[in-house]
């Protein structure tokens, strides 16, 4: 059939990385099935089974070899993945065939192969979310003294900085990468458990030797690269750990969400916006447009992946005893949803972040339409140095600026400092006005806060990644 004829997964054909694509594909999954009958088989031989040098040695040579129409001709038959995949590599393998996969149920390569892969996963999403928070620290400093107008509520409100605002992106992002950081660590190995997790098919192995079923266990366990593993487990391990990895990455979601939301808002406001490319089109009927296309995306792919979490959390809540198959057709799609998602999202956040764009002249008249009013503290009380009655200037200041707001409101430039220098009572002059009026008065610590932060949040969060602070983020269309 023509692939035109198929559907085709979006977070593949237009979103995720070939790297986070790869991580979840066929030849990953069943070589990393076959490393895991490796390592198995090994652990056996040196703990004394009847297991051949040869045989391993066969293993070995096949295990990246991998014979998937032979696989997929006998699941049709046994509509079973594991003893499929179990019986294609025992026919490139004669000798050791018989060995394959000793004493192991499916939750063997299954589950500790999805540990892996998200681990892995998990270390790529790290790399990236720190180069964000590199990328965006680069805008906090060199914008840290620019003062733009805050907002709460979305209403006007005190004056902030460029750069203190990027610092409220920054500071999710590394909460973010503390979080991911963490799950790299405590991540565990599902390790060598037999069928219900009790370890009997391998007791029985080991002619009821308990201590090498337990060494049998830690050494498969480090011969995949892990220091930890679970102590008990039913067939499978845990769905909690698999809930608590997709928490980390519905909190990636929220933080991308809140920086492209607030960046489609900035657009908007003709304030900053995100790269625009020379032949880019921003609407097939209004050629003047210029969408925020990319931040659109990052929510829209933010959105869903926030909604993932929830899956995963009745996943681990619904599992009946030692276990059951409900998960299994689930985990097949979330997992590598949730991931593809992930990275998706933050390889479009590196590319915004790589090259946002600051219209300093729009932010400083958004800035100076509204200051007058945020001003008039100050006003009142350089006014009131210079002989004035507190209580009657405060009377005039409350009048001059209700009629000033009906101004603005109808379109017309703000005329309160005009009418308070105009005003005798108020004894203020032009050029003393303009002084209380700085911009930079009003922006309080935020400078100071972008550095502080900086120097002792950021740069010692991005130090483990020092040499691999060189991505830019693609976007494919």
């Amino acid at each position: 059939m023509s692939r035109a004829k198929e559907f085709r997964h979006p977070l593949i054909e237009r979103y995720a990385s070939r790297e986070m694509a790869y991580l979840f594909s066929d030849e990953k999954k069943f070589t990393t099935w076959r490393a895991l009958w490796v390592a198995l088989a090994e652990a056996e031989r040196e703990l004394g089974l009847p297991i051949s040098q040869e045989q391993i040695d066969e293993l070995k040579k096949n295990q990246n070899n991998l014979n998937l129409e032979v696989a997929k001709e006998e699941e049709a038959r046994l509509r079973h993945d594991v003893m499929a995949h179990i019986r294609a590599y025992a026919r490139q393998c004669p000798k050791a065939g018989g060995i394959i996969h000793l004493g192991a149920t499916s939750a063997f390569v299954g589950d500790n192969t999805d540990v892996m892969v998200m681990r892995e996963a998990l270390k790529l999403l790290a790399v990236k979310l720190a180069n964000l928070v590199h990328k965006l620290s680069k805008f906090a400093e060199e914008r840290r003294a620019l003062p733009t107008l805050g907002f709460t509520h979305l209403q006007p409100a005190q004056p902030t900085t460029i750069g203190k605002r990027a610092c409220l992106w920054i500071q999710e992002f590394l909460m973010d990468l503390k979080e991911v950081e963490y799950r790299i660590d405590s991540l565990r190995f599902r390790g060598v458990k037999g069928t219900t997790g009790t370890q009997d098919s391998f007791l029985k192995l080991f002619d009821g030797d308990h201590e090498k079923v337990r060494r049998l266990d830690q050494l498969v366990t480090e011969k995949m690269g892990f220091s930890n593993r679970f102590m008990i487990t039913g067939q499978t391990y845990t769905r909690k750990q698999d809930a608590q990895v997709l928490s980390a990455l519905a909190g990636i979601g929220e933080s991308a969400h809140k920086f492209g939301s607030d960046i489609r808002l900035l657009q908007f406001m003709k304030e900053v916006e995100e790269p625009f490319e020379k032949s880019q089109v921003g609407s097939s009927a209004m050629p003047y447009k210029r969408n925020p296309m990319r931040s659109e995306r990052v929510c829209a792919l933010a959105r869903y992946l926030i909604s993932l979490e929830s899956n995963l959390e009745y996943t681990a809540a619904t599992q009946w005893m030692e276990r059951t198959l409900d998960d299994s057709a689930n985990r097949r799609i979330v997992i590598p949803e949730a991931f593809l998602a992930a990275d998706a999202i933050l390889e479009i956040c590196l590319n915004v972040a790589s090259n946002l764009v600051v219209n300093e002249a729009m932010v400083r008249a958004n800035l100076m339409r509204e200051l007058p009013f945020m001003a008039m503290e100050g006003v009142l009380m350089a006014a009131v140095k210079a002989g004035g009655n507190r209580q009657e200037l405060h009377e005039k200041i409350r009048e001059y600026s209700l009629r000033a707001g009906r101004e603005v409101k109808s379109g017309k430039p703000n005329p309160l400092l005009q009418w308070i220098c105009e005003d005798p009572a108020f004894g203020l002059s032009k050029e003393r006005l303009e002084e209380l009026m700085h911009p930079e008065r009003f922006v309080g610590r935020a400078p100071q806060q972008v550095e502080e932060f900086i120097a002792e949040e950021v740069k010692p969060a991005l130090e483990p990644y020092s040499d691999k602070l060189h991505l830019e983020g693609e976007v494919r269309v």
